[in-house]
């Protein structure tokens, strides 16, 4: 039964309904008794398999189609009715054409099926920061999914306006050539077909919260952004809290979940995770920038997932958590992916549903991208504040890729509009979670080039624009971090994972005015004995080499990042071009 008497909902679902003509329509309202029964009836067609309840209890397995198993960029659209609000970097069709096209492909889509209706909020019911939508789905993966990741049921319904978010998601047939994940900005609406992998079809993570808020947000005066949120305590007992932006592969899930290490553990330090994913951030009633979590769960990538890399991830995925395309290790009725452990299972099943021996086969067991959906409440470091209606005040925001030779271990904005630059700069070499071709340098700006929903050069006005809604002294400093710089054999000099912890003190420091620092022609640079090296293996001269400035290197990238801006033509704000001139001439001093 309808969970809302609300007009403006059931009409849409009516709509949609007619179209997608499902043999009945069910609505989630969240509660334990029918997650159990959906996931009992997945389990009985196969859609879902039900693992070890006494060593991974509420855990399931799941395998998408073999021609589904990531993002598919090239098939998501921003449909605005101007070309030019789209922009260079998202892919754009007529409002009215994809609309035709789409109802084609939906007509009948779920006939034989159930249409599940989940009412969802995003962020805390209730809190300044929430947005709510519907997602309309032939799916009880994505039922289930959105259930961990998002806050679901009665509570959202009874709260939910006229302007709730609109999204309507058929597997249809899976069909690689009609597969659509499309928004519709100015209607609040998205559209997603012939998917079944998360990162298409739960509506509300990245389509929701990234591009149709990003849209929200710059009209709204508030952000959406691709980044985690992190409180560090100090032994003094103060958290200070950042939320940084790392594209995919550069270590955003094991920043988030951080273990302090040892000798900064036996001082008192503590890292709480408030969000690993996505940051919405707003002007607080003090004046200063406050950033939200707004997910409820976790949609982490498993291989390389183990307890030296993540142990808190780890240990979130042990209570109520879908897996999907990992092996199954049917000796024990347990989940296993490449980079667990040493000990892949002989007697298995791979992510494709085909017997597998970890011992003598040349195949990876789990695919590059197999993911779980965990919630976040397992999370051995989740913050205190995860479900502060209000959110988190920032003291820092940190930009940071994968850059081999260019990019120092650290360097820290001159301002607030240095800083928009810095983030518009950011480039990484590219891996699995996106489709293509490995190892090649890519421009990802603030990490939100796939997600941004407007004109990139409108959304870095934005950023500067967000730059004078708050006293300077207020404003977050903003910092870019590479924890990947190596050795001319290849190897990662600085040592990572919990060793960040180094880095991101002196950049909490820097925000309270109690360490100094150098200026080079990126901006101010740790002094090397200023970061604490206790037991890192790491000594002050490779701190002063992973700090270093290569100039010829830098003049290159200029003329890279002047090539990527061109894109952009009269968009591309006046101030971002002059930060690069600036930063030409400094290095050519």
């Amino acid at each position: 039964m309808a969970l809302t008497t609300n007009k403006a909902i059931s009409n849409w679902i009516d709509e949609m309904a007619a179209m997608t003509q499902p043999d009945q329509i069910v609505w989630i309202d969240g509660s334990d008794a029918q997650i159990e029964a959906l996931r009992a009836q997945a389990c009985s067609t196969g859609e879902l398999e039900k693992l070890n309840q006494e060593l991974l209890p509420d855990c399931y397995l799941h395998r998408t189609a073999v021609n589904d198993v990531a993002r598919v960029e090239d098939r998501t659209f921003i449909c605005c009715r101007k070309q030019e609000d789209a922009g260079p970097t998202n892919n754009w069709m007529d409002p009215q054409e994809m609309y035709a096209k789409l109802k084609a492909l939906y007509t009948g889509a779920m006939k034989g099926r159930t249409m599940y209706v989940i009412p969802y909020s995003m962020g805390v019911v209730g809190s300044p920061f929430a947005k709510y939508g519907i997602e309309l789905t032939d799916s009880i993966y994505v039922v289930l999914n959105m259930c961990i990741m998002t806050r679901v049921g009665a509570a959202v319904a009874q709260v939910m306006g006229d302007d709730f978010v609109k999204g309507l998601h058929a597997k249809a047939n899976l069909d690689p050539e009609n597969r659509y994940i499309v928004h519709f900005p100015e209607d609040n609406t998205i559209m997603s077909v012939n998917s079944g992998y998360g990162g298409n079809v739960l509506l509300g993570k990245k389509c929701f919260a990234l591009r149709i808020a990003s849209y929200l947000g710059r009209n709204q005066g508030w952000m959406a952004e691709h980044m985690l949120i992190l409180g560090i305590q100090n032994p003094a007992g103060e958290v200070r809290y950042l939320a940084a932006a790392f594209p995919s592969a550069c270590g955003k899930t094991n920043l988030a979940m951080l273990i302090p290490p040892e000798h900064y553990r036996k001082a008192g330090w503590k890292v709480w995770c408030v969000g690993d994913d996505i940051a919405w951030i707003r002007v607080g009633e003090d004046g200063r920038l406050w950033a939200m979590n707004p997910e409820n769960g976790f949609f982490g990538v498993a291989p390389g997932t183990n307890e030296k890399s993540n142990p808190n991830a780890l240990a979130t995925t042990r209570r109520g958590t879908i897996f999907t395309n990992v092996v199954h290790n049917l000796d024990n009725n347990t989940v296993w992916w490449e980079g667990l452990d040493k000990n892949p299972p002989a007697n298995a099943v791979d992510w494709k549903g085909n017997p597998w021996n970890g011992q003598t086969s040349t195949e990876k067991g789990a695919h590059p991208n197999s993911r779980f959906t965990a919630p976040a409440k397992n999370c051995p470091c989740i913050s205190p504040e995860f479900e502060n209606p209000k959110g988190v005040p920032l003291s820092a925001i940190v930009f940071g890729g994968r850059r081999a030779k260019t990019a120092p271990l650290v360097y820290q904005s001159l301002d607030w509009d240095h800083g928009v630059f810095v983030g518009s700069i950011m480039a990484s070499e590219t891996t699995a979670a996106a489709a293509g071709a490995v190892g090649v340098v890519r421009r990802d700006p603030m990490a939100m080039l796939p997600f941004c929903g407007y004109n990139m050069g409108d959304y870095w006005q934005h950023w500067l624009d967000m730059g004078t809604k708050v006293d300077a002294d207020q404003l977050p400093k903003i910092f870019n971090v590479n924890w990947f710089r190596t050795d001319d054999e290849g190897h990662f000099i600085w040592p990572g994972f919990g060793d960040n912890l180094r880095v991101l003190e002196w950049i909490m420091k820097r925000c309270f005015n109690e360490v100094e620092a150098d200026e080079t022609p990126l901006g101010y640079e740790p002094r090397p004995e200023d970061l604490d090296l206790e037991g890192s293996g790491v000594d002050v001269d490779t701190v002063r080499d992973l700090l270093s400035v290569d100039k010829d290197l830098w003049l290159q990238d200029v003329d890279a990042i002047r090539a990527f801006y061109a894109k952009f033509g009269d968009k591309l704000p006046k101030k971002l071009a002059q930060e690069l001139d600036a930063l030409e001439s400094r290095l050519k001093q």
